[in-house]
């Protein structure tokens, strides 16, 4: 069980800073919910590391996906809704979660918030081209392991210095828009027509499986409900990987790390893949289980730099507030370098080259 106080501060905080910029809707919701202890205390039921803001609207979202029919889809653009949050927003969803207290706390006990977040492939791209030669790539936290198809997805980068770059194969299913901009002092990034995976090995404890239908509702209902692109592009990802699947390993972040790596072939590049992991995984700890891989890797991150970076890269207060593409090299058991090269958008809007 998590305190009622650290939930009412995690949904102030999300309502602020977390969704105030890009989603309307949970931005009200959640600013709503963090003075309401009723529905604030549903979220308690979640253990502390995954009670998060994004749980309790997934599990409501996942509620009305199953009474499309309710007055609240109307604020779902998820679900055909037109409405934008008003005066009748909030009731509307306190009722409805209430009403059904008992199933939002199962979902909430027994779940957590699975983004698959297929636009984040964009900001991830750029970092992965940097690592020559063909590339065996881990994902930890994987889920569904949609970020294990970045090579086979296509990009279109908006960028003021070259207009539009297009990288990615042509003919790819799924395509993904960026905006790429430079801060002052940088130059553009290398952005080749296509990079090379071999070895696609998922990490997760609970591997997502794309042919169950609840699990697969789960992964629609962890898509905020008001962004129905990146319903869209989970769609479009999860038809092309039933395809292609590649290998999962169900496991910890940590203890199982080398499990999962034993895949990759030693004739293979090693790239272990981050993204939004570390508020749920001790970065100190998950830093060491890279250093005694006994293995040359490059540890490419996409992290809130507090979680992730800043324990390799402290006193950048510049990164402080934003997430970050991080770049770093393990060779004979030790950091080597490590590298912020990038402020990202979390879900892939928007990416910000540093010098």
């Amino acid at each position: 069980m998590t305190s009622l106080e650290l939930v009412r501060e995690r949904l102030a905080s999300f309502a602020e800073r977390g969704a105030a910029d890009v989603s309307p809707l949970y931005a009200h919701l959640a600013a709503r919910a963090a003075t309401d202890d009723a529905v604030a205390g549903l979220l308690t039921a979640a253990p502390e590391r995954f009670a998060r803001p994004t749980l309790l609207l997934a599990a409501a979202h996942r509620l009305a996906q199953a009474e499309p029919v309710h007055p609240l889809s109307r604020y779902y653009p998820t679900l055909g809704g037109t409405h934008g949050p008003d005066e009748g927003t909030w009731p509307l969803f306190r009722d409805f979660v209430l009403e059904r207290a008992d199933r939002m706390r199962e979902l909430i006990s027994t779940r957590s918030t699975q983004g698959n977040e297929v636009g984040r492939a964009a900001l991830l791209y750029p970092a992965l081209a940097r690592v020559k030669g063909l590339v065996g790539l881990v994902e930890v936290g994987c889920s569904a392991g949609l970020l294990l198809g970045i090579d086979r997805y296509s990009y279109r980068y908006q960028t003021e210095q070259a207009g539009q770059v297009a990288v990615g194969p042509a003919k790819a299913t799924v395509g993904v828009h960026c905006v790429l901009e430079q801060a002052p002092g940088a130059t553009m990034p290398k952005l080749p027509k296509s990079v090379k995976v071999g070895a696609r090995v998922g990490l997760d404890r609970a591997p997502a499986d794309l042919e169950d239908e609840e699990t697969y509702a789960w992964l629609e209902a962890c898509v905020w409900a008001d962004q129905p692109e990146r319903l869209r592009l989970l769609g479009v990802a999860a038809a092309a990987q039933r395809k292609a699947k590649p290998e999962f390993v169900t496991g910890d972040a940590v203890a199982d790390l080398a499990k999962a790596v034993a895949l990759v072939p030693d004739d293979q590049q090693l790239v272990v893949l981050t993204s939004m992991v570390l508020p749920y995984v001790p970065v100190a700890d998950f830093v060491e289980a890279l250093r005694t891989l006994g293995r040359p890797l490059t540890w490419v991150s996409l992290e809130a730099y507090g979680t992730g970076l800043a324990h390799l890269l402290p006193g950048r207060a510049e990164l402080e507030d934003g997430h970050v593409v991080g770049l770093v090299r393990v060779e004979d058991g030790e950091v080597r370098s490590a590298e912020a090269l990038a402020l990202t958008a979390p879900r892939g809007q928007r990416l910000t080259w540093l010098a």
